[in-house]
């Protein structure tokens, strides 16, 4: 089976906006219909969880309702204190559902990437299921400065091998909760993204060709941003 978790736990603060941001709207309708729109148009999901903080579930249910309708496959989750933890709620519904085996494959994606295209969705359901695990990403295009000191440059890795990471992530649910629940709270806290536990871990994380129409919604500039993509579609 294979579930898309849609992750909209963040309160989106450095947006500077009283509503977390996923429900901040572009083109007329919050960034979250848009990520989830997406979505529900790939009929390779079983379900399509939205897992968002616990005061706005009834809020995103309207919103779901009001605006996609009835569509049998959408949950409604409660998100965790972490994007990780977030990912192990999903984990545990798909569990409780009778429906988590050795094959189930989770798609998870930031709510507030809306632009994410159809080919990238089915190149990361197919990469998890042979892999194990995938990661979105594009080619960095601008040098990379290290600084250890935050003050003088340490190192400019080669710009060659170094990539941007975005969304979705894809892995084995099962093996992905197996590794998880394997590291230490000093390693958790070091934990940027998913794709980081298996690379702890030695283990292959598939890269999946992004888009650079891929792009996160975080600060007020990429609404605008935003909004010109929503007409160039």
């Amino acid at each position: 089976m294979i579930y898309a978790c849609i992750l909209a736990g963040g309160i989106g603060s450095r947006m500077g906006s009283e509503k977390p941001k996923q429900y901040i709207n572009i083109g007329g309708k919050p960034i979250i219909l848009h990520t989830a729109e997406k979505f529900c148009m790939c009929s390779e999901f079983r379900q399509i969880l939205i897992l968002c903080p616990e005061d706005w579930m009834e809020y995103t249910e309207g919103l779901i309702r009001k605006h996609i309708g009835e569509d049998s496959r959408i949950r409604i989750l409660p998100g965790g204190e972490t994007r990780n933890d977030t990912i192990q709620n999903a984990i545990a519904y798909i569990e409780s559902i009778g429906e988590l085996d050795e094959d189930t494959v989770v798609v998870t994606h930031d709510a507030v990437r809306p632009f994410v295209t159809y080919r990238i969705i089915k190149e990361n359901i197919e990469a998890a299921a042979e892999y194990g695990a995938c990661d979105t990403v594009i080619p960095a295009t601008d040098t990379i400065v290290e600084s250890q000191s935050g003050d003088i440059i340490s190192a400019i890795p080669d710009r060659a091998v170094l990539y941007q990471g975005q969304t979705p992530q894809s892995f084995k649910a099962i093996k992905l909760r197996e590794l998880y629940h394997s590291l230490t709270e000093d390693e958790k806290s070091i934990l940027t993204d998913a794709a980081k536990i298996f690379v702890m871990k030695n283990l292959p994380v598939k890269l999946v060709r992004g888009e650079n129409s891929n792009i996160k919604i975080t600060y007020p500039y990429d609404l605008t941003v935003a909004e010109s993509l929503l007409k160039g579609e």
